[in-house]
């Protein structure tokens, strides 16, 4: 929830910034000239997503900005020098049930889709680890800035499950079936040059140069005509979206399936006792 307004100050040469500090638990948001940055803001646990943190974005995106056309885009960014977001807070995964479960899953793809549908550019600043539900995070972004030391993975089937916040469908979109393929069986996590060439973002900066990036890319996108630049995101994701629906679905239920297993379980569990998972197959 916020209670909060906005405040307007006017600061360096008569150039505008304004701030909104939210009450919001688990991100910080301000505006600088029309860009708005969203830090995700739980460095004690590398940022990883909760539930709070997608209540945060759910309200940021589909309610807070959502009707709002006088800002030039929006940047994701993580708290912290070591990650931009390191997953999903697994420890809230343990008590679900296979229908919990697919249930949670629905409702991240469905945040992600207000930030893949949103009307003005969304840009990823990745700068640090950008793993599993952080990964799928930053592909939901229109673009991916990332720093020199980041870096990417599903590291899903370590645990027992698979991607259940659209990672199964929109890696294979970004870098295509072959790799995406190995990557989401293997758990490998690669660094930003590989992320680079294998197109999962479009730049790589030096470190702490992410969010200056990210920004100089909306400046240049907010010349052009704002309502081709609307346009031309929802007609690039028609491209995806037609006939899609179907893939994401079964990603949710795959999820549920697995998040019921013994092997989640004990996936879950030496992750979170830091030991390696003993998995039996049930």
């Amino acid at each position: 929830m916020m209670n909060d307004e906005w405040v307007q100050g006017k600061i360096h040469h008569s150039s505008f910034i304004i701030h909104h500090f939210t009450n919001m638990e688990n991100l910080l948001i301000a505006e600088e000239n029309g860009i708005v940055i969203v830090t995700i803001n739980r460095p004690q646990a590398l940022n990883a997503l909760n539930t709070g943190t997608f209540t945060d974005l759910k309200h940021c995106f589909g309610e807070h900005l959502a009707h709002r056309t006088d800002i030039k885009g929006v940047v994701i960014t993580g708290a912290g020098e070591k990650s931009f977001v390191a997953g999903a807070d697994i420890s809230e995964f343990l008590q679900l049930d296979v229908a919990a479960a697919a249930q949670l899953s629905k409702r991240g793809q469905d945040i992600f889709l207000l930030i893949e549908r949103f009307h003005r550019p969304v840009i990823a600043a990745v700068n640090g680890f950008a793993l599993g539900g952080g990964c799928e995070l930053a592909m939901a972004c229109h673009l991916r800035i990332a720093g020199e030391k980041a870096k990417f993975g599903q590291p899903e089937v370590n645990l027992g499950i698979l991607p259940g916040y659209g990672g199964s469908q929109r890696l294979i979109q970004l870098i295509g079936k072959t790799k995406a393929m190995e990557l989401l069986l293997t758990a490998d996590m690669i660094g930003a040059e590989e992320a680079l060439r294998l197109g999962l973002v479009n730049h790589v900066v030096p470190v702490g140069e992410e969010v200056a990036k990210a920004k100089e890319i909306i400046e240049k996108i907010a010349t052009k005509g704002p309502v081709a630049v609307q346009k031309t995101i929802a007609a690039v994701n028609a491209f995806f979206e037609v006939g899609g629906q179907a893939g994401f679905d079964f990603e949710s239920n795959a999820f549920g399936d697995t998040a019921g297993t013994e092997d989640f379980k004990e996936g879950a569990s030496a992750f979170l006792e830091k030991r390696k998972a003993n998995f039996k197959g049930m």
